[in-house]
C-alpha cells in the first residue's frame, strides 16, 4: 500500500491552521511573479482603523475578498491583493486622549501638540499590528510585503501631491461657510460623516413682535437656543397672507436686537406658519439665505456647544440646558404661543454619536460639481458596475446632490494641510514640501494646524499604496484594479470618493466593479451593537470551531447587498460540514493502495463512475459561474450539496463493494474515481476553506503535474468529455429508487436486517444499469431485485407496500417485511385506541357547558384532535383489510 500523510481521527483545526498558514507565508505564495505575464487581478483592502479589533464586519468583508483572490490565483491570474490599515483620524485621536485622561489624568494640550503624537505613534506600533495578525488568523492571501498605512511615506506624498495639484487648480479652497460640527470630538464634519436618526422633540411656537406696532409674527422652531443667532425673519414674496410684512421690522425676544423681515423664496408657500427664522450661521439654508441677502452670521454657541456672550444671561450653559430655560421664560414673558411634539431627523456625528451643530467656521473645502460629473457618467456609462446594480442609485443620489467637501479637522493625529501662513506679511503658501520661511517676504512662516479628514487619504489608495506619485511597476501592472469589496454602508464615505480621485489624478477609473455586501447582523436580525451585547467576536469562533467554518458560515447564504444574519446554528452547520468532509476522506485515504491519479479510459467506468463525474461537471461550471459573477452564496450551497449528499453520502457507498474487493480492476477504478473527485472537490472549496483543503490535500495522491500547494494548483473548469447524460439519468432513477425505499422502510420502522425481494416497474427497464443490484442489496436491503416494464398478472397490488418515484413504482411484498400476525395485533390494538380516544373527544364536544365556557382555541383543539384521530382510524382499517 502506499505511504501518506496521515489524517488523525479527529478534525481539530488548531493543530494545523497556524502551521499551514506559516508555511504559505514562507513559500511566498501571497506574492504575485514578478515576471508573469498572465492577465492580472489586483485588488486593495478597505483599510481597517491601525488600532481596531477585528469585528464580524471585518470578518465578511476579508472571507468575501479572499474567496475571490484565491479563486483568481488559482485560476492563472497574476493575483494581488494590497493590505494596509488607515490612521483613523478620530477614532485613533479619541481613544489616545481618553487612555491618557484615565490613565495619566492628562489632555492632549497638557502634553502639547509633538509629545501628544509621539503618545499616538507609540500607540499605533503597540496595537497596530493587532488586526493585521487578526487578518492572517482569518487565512488573509494578501501580500504582507506590500502591507500599507495611510500615514507611511509614500501615502503621505501622495496626499500632499494630490492636495497641491487640487489647490493649483482651484478645486480646493479656505472659505467661512457653515459645516458640521461635532462637539464633543471638537471638529467639522463631512455631510458623509453625518448619520441621520428619528428622534422625539418639539415645535416652540415664539411670538416676533412687530416693531411700532401692537401685533406679532409667529415662528416655529425645534433649536429656541440658536434664536439669538436670528438676522432676519423670511417670508415667501408671493404669500398673499404674508406678503405685506416684508420690510417690516421685528423685535427679537430675550435680546435688545432688530432684525428684518425679508422676502425669500426658500419658505414655502402654505408650511408651517408662513415665517422662517433665518440664523445664518447655524443652519445650512439659513446660510445661503443669509449670503443672499448679505447678512450678518452671529455665532452664538462655542466649540462644545456652550453658549457664548451673545445668549446674554444663557451664556455659558449647555445648549439643551438654555433651551430648557429659554423655552421657560419665553413662556413667562409671553412670548411662546404653543408647543407641538415633532419627531425630526437629527444629524449626529458617526463615531461618537452626539448631535452635531450646524455652525459657519474657516475650514478648507473640495469643491466638487467638477469632480463629480465624471465620477457619475463612469457609472452611467458602465465604466464602473455595482453589484448589485441596485446601489448605483444610493451613489447617484449622493453624486447628484453632492455639496462642497469640507476636509479640514480640528484634530493633531493626521495629515496636517501643508499650507503656510507668514507671520509678517500674512501670505498662506500651499507647498509639496515643508518651507519655514515666506517665499515672498522671507520672514518666518507657521504651518496650518487642521489636519485632512481621514477619507482624503484613503480616497487615494487603489493609486497610492501602488506608488503613485512615482510611476512604478505595480502602478502600471497593477492599476486599475479589478474590483472593490466593501459595504453599502460606506459608498458615499469611500466609494464615490474613490472614483472621483481616480479619475482626476491617474485619468482612469479606480477599478471595474463595486462588488457590494451588507451587514452581519444577529439571529433576530438586530445589528451587532455594544449596547444590545449581541456581538461576537470572530476571533473567539476561530478558537473553538476554527478559521474554515467562520468563513464557510460567513458565505453561507451569502447574497450580493444583501445582510445575513449569524447564529450558533450557522457555524454550527460549518462545522459539520468540516468533520463530514474530513472523515470522507480519512475513508477514502484508508481505501487506498495507489500512489497517483489517472482517471481510467472511458470505456472502463462504471454506471456510479459516469454518474459522479456528471454531477461533479455540473457543479464546477455552476461553481465558476456564481463566482464570477459574485454569487458567493450559491457557489458554496452548490459545493456543499456535491460534496455531502452525492459524493460523501452516495458515491462513497456506491464504491463500498469495489473498493472491498482487493483483487478487482473494479477497485483501482474506484480508487482514481474517488481520489480525481475529491481532489475536485478540494480545489472547489480552498477559496472557501482553505486550511483544510490544504491539509487533506496533503494526505492524498494526486495526478503527475500536480503542484506542492493546493493553494497554487489549478482550478477545476467544465470538461464537457465528462458528461454522461444517458448514463447518469439512468444511475438517477438508481438512486431515487433506493433513496425512496430507505424512506418508507424508515416510515414503518423496519429494521435493516428485514431483508425484501424489490419489484422495479419501469418504462426505463432496459436502462437501469447491470450492477444496480447489488446497490439495492446494501442500501436498500433487498434480498434480490427485479426489474421490468410492468408486473401485471405477477403481483396482488393489496399484498404489496407501493412506492412511487419519478421514474419507477416499487413494489415490496408485505409478507417479506413485516410478521402478518404481529402486525394484525398492532393494528388491533391501535384500532381499539383510536375509537376511545375518539368516544372521548365526542363526548367532550356534546358537553354545552365545555363549549360555551372554555377558550375557543381549546375548543378548536378538541375539534382538530377529533379529527385526526379519525383519519388516523381510517388508515388503521384500510391496513387492517390488506392483511386479511
Amino acid at each position: 500500500m502506499a505511504q501518506y500523510h496521515e489524517l488523525p481521527k479527529t478534525y481539530n483545526p488548531a493543530d494545523f491552521e497556524d502551521r499551514i498558514y506559516q508555511n504559505w507565508c514562507d513559500k511566498g505564495y501571497f506574492t504575485p511573479d514578478p515576471n508573469s505575464t498572465a492577465e492580472h487581478f489586483s485588488v486593495v483592502i478597505p483599510p481597517p482603523n491601525v488600532t481596531g479589533q477585528l469585528h464580524m464586519g471585518h470578518a465578511l468583508d476579508e472571507t468575501l475578498q479572499d474567496i475571490l483572490v484565491r479563486h483568481k490565483r488559482m485560476q492563472g491570474y497574476n493575483t494581488l491583493w494590497v493590505p494596509g490599515t488607515d490612521h483613523a483620524g478620530i477614532a485613533t485621536q479619541i481613544k489616545v486622549e481618553e487612555h491618557l485622561r484615565v490613565n495619566e489624568g492628562l489632555s492632549r494640550y497638557d502634553l502639547g501638540r509633538e509629545k501628544f503624537l509621539e503618545r499616538v505613534w507609540d500607540w499605533k506600533h503597540q496595537y497596530g499590528n493587532r488586526i493585521i495578525s487578526q487578518l492572517k488568523k482569518l487565512g488573509a492571501s494578501c501580500d504582507w510585503t506590500r502591507e500599507r498605512f495611510t500615514m507611511d511615506e509614500g501615502c503621505s506624498r501622495a496626499v500632499r501631491e494630490v492636495f497641491v495639484n487640487l489647490y493649483d487648480k482651484g478645486l480646493i479652497y479656505r472659505g467661512h461657510r457653515i459645516i458640521n460640527w461635532c462637539p464633543r470630538c471638537l471638529t467639522a464634519l463631512s455631510d458623509a460623516e453625518v448619520e441621520y436618526k428619528d428622534m422625539p422633540g418639539n415645535f416652540w411656537h415664539i411670538k416676533y413682535p412687530i416693531k411700532g406696532e401692537q401685533d406679532y409674527v409667529v415662528v416655529a422652531t425645534t433649536r429656541p437656543e440658536t434664536m439669538f443667532g436670528d438676522t432676519a425673519v423670511a417670508v415667501n414674496p408671493e404669500d398673499e397672507d404674508m406678503k405685506h410684512l416684508i420690510g417690516k421690522t421685528l423685535l427679537l425676544p430675550m435680546t435688545d436686537r432688530e432684525i428684518p423681515v425679508i422676502a425669500d423664496d426658500y419658505v414655502e408657500i402654505g408650511f408651517g406658519t408662513g415665517c422662517v427664522k433665518i440664523t445664518p450661521a447655524h443652519d445650512p439654508n439659513d446660510f445661503l439665505v443669509g449670503q443672499r441677502h448679505n447678512l450678518e452670521q452671529i455665532k452664538v454657541m462655542n466649540d462644545d456647544a456652550t453658549m457664548n456672550a451673545y445668549a446674554g444671561k444663557y451664556e455659558g450653559m449647555d445648549r439643551y440646558a438654555c433651551r430648557k430655560a429659554l423655552v421657560a421664560d419665553l413662556d413667562a414673558e409671553g412670548y411662546l404661543l404653543k408647543t407641538e411634539p415633532h419627531d425630526h431627523n437629527v444629524g449626529t456625528c458617526y463615531r461618537c454619536g452626539t448631535t452635531v451643530e450646524p455652525m459657519t467656521s474657516d475650514q478648507w473645502f473640495v469643491k466638487m460639481k467638477p469632480l463629480a460629473a465624471p465620477a457619475i457618467e463612469a457609472v452611467e456609462n458602465d465604466s464602473i458596475r455595482f453589484v448589485p446594480d441596485r446601489f448605483s442609485k444610493n451613489y447617484f443620489n449622493w453624486m447628484n446632490n453632492i455639496l462642497d467637501w469640507c476636509i479640514s479637522r480640528q484634530l493633531w493625529w493626521g495629515h496636517r494641510i501643508p499650507a503656510f501662513y507668514c507671520d509678517a506679511c500674512g501670505e498662506m503658501t500651499v507647498s509639496k514640501e515643508d518651507i519655514s520661511v515666506c517665499p515672498k517676504c522671507g520672514a518666518p512662516v507657521h504651518q496650518e494646524e487642521d489636519v485632512l479628514d481621514t477619507w482624503f487619504s484613503s480616497a487615494l489608495w487603489p493609486f497610492s499604496t501602488l506608488g503613485w506619485p512615482d510611476q512604478t511597476e505595480d502602478l502600471k501592472k497593477y492599476y486599475p484594479t479589478s474590483v472593490l469589496v466593501t459595504g453599502y454602508d460606506i459608498i458615499t464615505f469611500w466609494v464615490s470618493r474613490m472614483i472621483f480621485s481616480g479619475l482626476e489624478h491617474m485619468g482612469e477609473k479606480p477599478f471595474s466593479t463595486v462588488f457590494i455586501h451588507g451587514l452581519v447582523r444577529d439571529a433576530q436580525g438586530r445589528k451587532m451593537s455594544k449596547s444590545l451585547g449581541n456581538g461576537i467576536d470572530p476571533l473567539e469562533i476561530i478558537a473553538k470551531y476554527g478559521a474554515d467554518a467562520l468563513r464557510f458560515a460567513l458565505a453561507t447564504g451569502n447574497s450580493p447587498g444583501n445582510d445575513m444574519r449569524f447564529s450558533d446554528e450557522k457555524i454550527e452547520a460549518a462545522r459539520n460540514f468540516a468533520n463530514k468532509l474530513w472523515n470522507a476522506s480519512r475513508f477514502v485515504r484508508m481505501n487506498l493502495t495507489i500512489d497517483e491519479i489517472a482517471l481510467p479510459a472511458i470505456e472502463q467506468l462504471s454506471a456510479e463512475d459516469k454518474w459522479v463525474l456528471t454531477e461533479y461537471n455540473k457543479a464546477v461550471k455552476t461553481v465558476n459561474d456564481a463566482l464570477n459573477t459574485y454569487e458567493v452564496g450559491v457557489a458554496l450551497s452548490t459545493l456543499y450539496n456535491f460534496t455531502w449528499d452525492i459524493f460523501c453520502d452516495w458515491y462513497i457507498e456506491l464504491c463500498k463493494a469495489r473498493l472491498n474487493d482487493k483483487e478487482s480492476d473494479g477497485n483501482r477504478i474506484a480508487q482514481n474515481v474517488l481520489c480525481y473527485v475529491l481532489d475536485g472537490i478540494l480545489k472547489l472549496l480552498h477559496p472557501f476553506m482553505p486550511f483544510i483543503t490544504e491539509e487533506i490535500y496533503s494526505a492524498l495522491p494526486h495526478t503527475k503535474d500536480a503542484t506542492e500547494s493546493i493553494m497554487i494548483a489549478s482550478y477545476p473548469v467544465y470538461d464537457a468529455a465528462m458528461i454522461f447524460e444517458q448514463d447518469a439519468e439512468n444511475m438517477s432513477y438508481v438512486i431515487d429508487a433506493i433513496r425512496a425505499i430507505r424512506n418508507r422502510r424508515a416510515e414503518m420502522n423496519i429494521v435493516p436486517s428485514r431483508r425484501a425481494k424489490v419489484y422495479i416497474e419501469t418504462k426505463h427497464a432496459k436502462a437501469f444499469p447491470t450492477s444496480a443490484a447489488v446497490f439495492f442489496e446494501r442500501l436498500a436491503s433487498a434480498s434480490e431485485v427485479e426489474v421490468a416494464p410492468s408486473f401485471e398478472g405477477k403481483l396482488n397490488a393489496d399484498e404489496t407496500v407501493q412506492i412511487v418515484t419519478s421514474a419507477a413504482t416499487v413494489y415490496l411484498p408485505l409478507s417479506d417485511i413485516i410478521d402478518t400476525e404481529k402486525e394484525k395485533a398492532r393494528l388491533s390494538a391501535e384500532k381499539t385506541r383510536l375509537e376511545g380516544e375518539i368516544v372521548r373527544v365526542e363526548k367532550k364536544l356534546s358537553n354545552e357547558g365545555f363549549v360555551a365556557k372554555a377558550p375557543a382555541a381549546v375548543v378548536d383543539a378538541e375539534r382538530a384532535k377529533l379529527e385526526k384521530y379519525k383519519e388516523n382510524l381510517e388508515g388503521v382499517l384500510i391496513a387492517l383489510s390488506k392483511l386479511k
